[in-house]
């Protein structure tokens, strides 16, 4: 994980994902939840797997098309959170915990997004 020292998008993306797996882990293994628990895998680590595709990416454009792919990721997880907590599979403390992380990836994602844009297609 050197590029999360330099890039602080890939260090909380990754960091999300860990806390995404702890959460999973606890929810099989105390909860004997598996569908939810698995929808939130999916979405929370996808987030942080698309950043390092957009950090790899061909182009501009692809570069933000991934990083699009990452804040609708990002959205779905929040949504499988909101469920989780509201069907108290995890508790008020935990989902505010992993909602703050969210908000920040969310927030970074679109003013990436915002910049790359206005810097490399001012016209569109």
């Amino acid at each position: 994980m050197n590029e999360a020292k330099d890039n602080i998008i890939v260090s909380k993306s990754y960091a999300f994902s860990l806390e995404i797996i702890t959460i999973y882990k606890r929810l099989i293994s105390e909860k004997k939840e598996y569908v939810l628990s698995k929808q939130i895998l999916r979405s929370g680590t996808s987030i942080g797997a698309n950043i390092h595709e957009a950090v790899a990416s061909e182009s501009k454009k692809d570069f933000i098309h991934k990083l699009g792919i990452s804040v609708k990721e990002a959205r779905e997880t929040s949504y499988w959170l909101n469920l989780l907590k509201d069907s108290e599979y995890i508790t008020q403390l935990e989902f505010d915990k992993l909602n703050k992380s969210y908000d920040e990836i969310i927030r970074i994602l679109n003013s990436i997004i915002l910049t790359t844009k206005q810097r490399y297609f001012p016209n569109s």
